[in-house]
């Protein structure tokens, strides 16, 4: 598989990751950002229908407006652009690439945001990558996780369905005690254990996650059944301390 030209459209904090890493890792790259907050200029920011043109198309918008922008670029794509789809769900968005008929891509989700990357020493080395579809044959399927592995990257493939299942019960469920905690207004103390510094860790990686929070749990089919048991077993944990 060989990339020239990166493209990304959003940039919000991750649209914002996306390109300080696609320059870091990639610097002889060109990378081109579509972004609604950011006139075209011609060096950073360019209009949505050139940055449609490159090999690799990166979607880094929030999940509620996948199927607009979906919608939007299909008629731009070039016929060799690969649309890359990294939503944190994967059913939702994988179907709007399928019946959108966009005839190349791949549906992946980066188990990891700059928050992670930087506690990680900025190192893409064990991080995970989840697989889930792509409209790709064999051989350039293949190529694709070899890339991902090359750089690094711990490549898991499962399918849309196993992921959101899967995600509910870890992603959604870390963001949901992290939200808990500071709408509790709790803090760092003096007296911090390394249990509870972990749990401080948690709630500040997802601090201003709270659109994405609140998209994850829309999109997800399987984050009301998380929700309900986290709320059922929270009121058993408070009735055990009443005597």
């Amino acid at each position: 598989m060989k990339i020239s030209s990166i493209g990304i459209i959003g940039f919000g904090s991750f649209g914002k990751f996306v390109f300080h890493l696609a320059q870091e890792k990639f610097p002889d790259i060109s990378v081109k950002v579509s972004s609604l907050s950011h006139p075209a200029d011609g060096k950073k920011f360019f209009d949505i229908s050139e940055v449609c043109k490159t090999d690799l198309l990166i979607l880094c918008v929030p999940i509620s407006a996948y199927k607009g922008t979906i919608e939007k670029i299909a008629p731009l794509l070039a016929e060799n652009t690969l649309v890359c789809d990294i939503a944190t769900v994967k059913k939702h968005t994988a179907e709007l690439l399928r019946t959108k008929n966009i005839s190349r891509y791949i549906s992946i989700h980066p188990m990891f945001g700059p928050y992670s990357y930087a506690k990680h020493g900025n190192s893409l080395e064990g991080l995970r990558m989840v697989f889930c579809e792509t409209s790709l044959g064999t051989d350039e399927r293949a190529d694709v996780i070899t890339f991902f592995k090359n750089h690094g990257l711990s490549v898991l493939e499962m399918t849309a369905d196993e992921h959101d299942k899967l995600s509910a019960e870890t992603l959604f469920l870390t963001h949901l005690v992290g939200q808990a905690v500071k709408k509790g207004n709790f803090h760092r103390t003096d007296l911090d254990t390394l249990s509870f510094g972990y749990l401080m860790d948690v709630v500040e990686s997802v601090a201003h996650d709270d659109e994405l929070f609140h998209d994850v749990f829309k999109y997800n089919p399987y984050c009301k059944e998380v929700l309900a048991r986290f709320e059922k077993a929270e009121q058993a944990t408070a009735q055990s301390l009443k005597i």
